[in-house]
């Protein structure tokens, strides 16, 4: 339980220090959340590589989506991805009805222009962890109501 306090605490003043930076001009708020997007690309390949050691290859892509949404987000976020969907060319939709991060901020409409910049983090940690394990690929999130939000991830073709 300590871990995760602490998980959301770093998260949350990640996200503050970066974005209080930026209002003091020493950056844009665009390079805020491709900086943010990129921690956690780094901590999202450090994890999978720490997390599929022991673990048998996996035979498509398929199987590893569904290794991000139980094993991967089950370590990360305390509970499983509630929602997985795909078209079966390249495109998933990862939905979480209560996201970890977003829980400790208000369920009203004035704080939905605020969630993009929460979940920059975790479209990296996805984005790396997809990485090193041979998927290249683009992710999106959105949120539509709080604390519910959906996150896109494109693979690319190589």
């Amino acid at each position: 339980m300590a871990d995760e306090a602490l998980f959301l605490l770093l998260h949350s003043e990640m996200v503050a220090g970066m974005y209080r930076a930026a209002e003091q001009g020493e950056g844009e708020n665009g390079r805020c959340t491709t900086k943010l997007e990129s921690m956690g690309f780094r901590v999202g390949q450090g994890l999978i590589e720490r997390f599929t050691k022991d673990t048998a290859r996996f035979k498509d892509e398929l199987d590893i989506m569904k290794f991000i949404c139980k094993d991967f987000w089950t370590t990360v976020f305390k509970k499983q991805i509630d929602n997985l969907r795909t078209n079966h060319q390249g495109i998933y939709v990862l939905q979480d009805n209560k996201f970890r991060l977003l829980t400790q901020m208000s369920a009203g409409k004035q704080y939905l222009e605020h969630a993009p910049k929460y979940l920059a983090f975790t479209c990296g940690l996805i984005r790396g962890g997809l990485s090193n394990l041979g998927i290249k690929s683009i992710v999106t999130a959105e949120v539509s109501s709080m604390p519910a939000c959906k996150f896109q991830v494109m693979i690319q073709k190589m």
